[in-house]
């Protein structure tokens, strides 16, 4: 018995690339000490080159965390297309 082959899904969608980019901003962002090394603008007294990396603990969960949910909810869309197509079960 001869089984069509399955279509294959693309590997690069947009959304991939979306989540590539939040995880590698936080990266860019620290790794770029010239923007930030500096001691101004102070927040509560605090130096720019405190604060700034600081901000960047919090905006890197929040990155991580969207990347996370937007790639399990494209993979769960995948699964179901090829389970829709007969490629896969369960």
């Amino acid at each position: 018995m001869s089984q069509s082959s399955p279509v294959k899904l693309p590997l690069v969608t947009p959304v991939r690339v979306v989540c590539a980019v939040l995880l590698v901003a936080p990266f860019v962002a620290l790794l770029w000490v010239n923007s930030y090394a500096t001691l101004t603008p102070a927040f509560i007294g605090i130096p720019f080159f405190y604060w700034y990396q600081l901000l960047w603990v919090v905006l890197s969960a929040l990155m991580t965390g969207l990347a996370y949910v937007l790639f399990t909810r494209e993979e769960r869309q995948r699964k179901a297309q090829r389970v829709a197509r007969g490629g896969e079960q369960a």
